[in-house]
């Protein structure tokens, strides 16, 4: 990545929910990662690519990873070198791909076909910052905090319940159906592949106010108060979409802190948690459009409510 010419963060156009949404995951890590459910050929990759190379730079390059599909358990955990164990009387353990992934962004297209056992390890490792690895009597953790990014097309088949609901945040994102969505999109892509440099450089100081938004935001997160109106409001929107446990409680008030802190303000907002509530309940929420209402509104009224993250 550290010579080639990426397609800037900033001038990617009509996928503003899955930008959001990956940031506030750089953000805070511990938010377990975003899971984008999309056509084809609507950028995915090209958005997570873009990402890593904002927050990187020649000399300190922000790990990007992408773990293929068909990867083996030791090439995604890590091994331990037996040449050198045999040679060298050496115990020289390799990181695997989820090490290697630590302190930037993890991306698995089609992560539906991924097998239960390495998905169970990964966001285990998304959600706790590290992973244990035993191989050939020898004992090793790794330190593996990242952005988890996963992208799938529910017609190739889905998740199960279980592995969705590890997902910190979750999204729809459709091919565009504005013409000037489209427009924009089809001209800054021949404008890029036709002198990228020239492409790159006029969007460089809009990348670079986002980078030092983003490491500012990561600075001084722990720093954002968390308001007990916030945490209150959070139960609330949980309450009336009936999810299970606690987990979309903690990740509303998780999510609007990192959103918070990408605004620069010392304390959580009834906006910060209105804006972001939507991404924790797509996968989670099983209110249902004609369930009784609870707080004096019609079932109409309740339909609208829904969150709907169609791009």
């Amino acid at each position: 990545m550290k010579n080639k010419r990426l397609f800037p963060f900033s001038a990617i156009v009509g996928q503003d929910d899955f930008k959001l949404a990956l940031t506030l995951c750089v953000i805070d890590p511990t938010i377990g990662g975003v899971l984008a459910y999309g056509d084809k050929g609507t950028g995915k990759t090209t958005l997570v690519r873009s990402l890593a190379q904002l927050m990187g730079d020649d000399e300190q390059p922000f790990p990007f990873i992408n773990l293929p599909i068909g990867a083996t358990e030791d090439r995604v955990l890590g091994h331990v070198d037996i040449e050198k164990l045999i040679n060298d009387k050496k115990q020289v353990v390799q990181k695997g791909l989820l090490a290697q992934a630590h302190g930037g962004i993890l991306y698995i297209d089609e992560i539906n076909l991924l097998n239960d056992y390495l998905m169970d390890i990964l966001l285990d490792a998304s959600s706790t910052g590290s992973y244990f690895l035993e191989r050939d009597g020898i004992s090793h953790t790794f330190e593996s905090s990242f952005c988890l990014a996963g992208t799938m097309n529910p017609e190739e088949g889905d998740l199960r319940p279980q592995l969705q609901d590890r997902f910190g945040l979750c999204l729809d994102i459709s091919t565009p159906v504005d013409p000037e969505i489209r427009i924009a999109i089809t001209k800054s892509r021949v404008e890029f592949d036709t002198n990228p440099e020239v492409f790159c450089e006029r969007y460089k100081e809009n990348d670079q106010v986002l980078k030092s938004r983003i490491i500012q935001a990561r600075t001084s997160l722990s720093d954002v108060e968390i308001p007990e109106i916030s945490i209150a409001e959070a139960s609330k929107i949980a309450l009336e979409h009936q999810v299970e446990g606690m987990r979309a409680d903690i990740l509303i008030i998780k999510t609007a802190r990192a959103y918070a802190a990408l605004h620069n303000r010392s304390a959580i907002e009834n906006e910060d948690i209105q804006k972001v509530a939507p991404f924790v309940l797509r996968h989670r929420s099983q209110k249902q459009p004609n369930a009784k209402p609870n707080n004096g509104s019609t079932p109409q009224d309740d339909v609208k409510k829904k969150p709907r993250l169609i791009l």
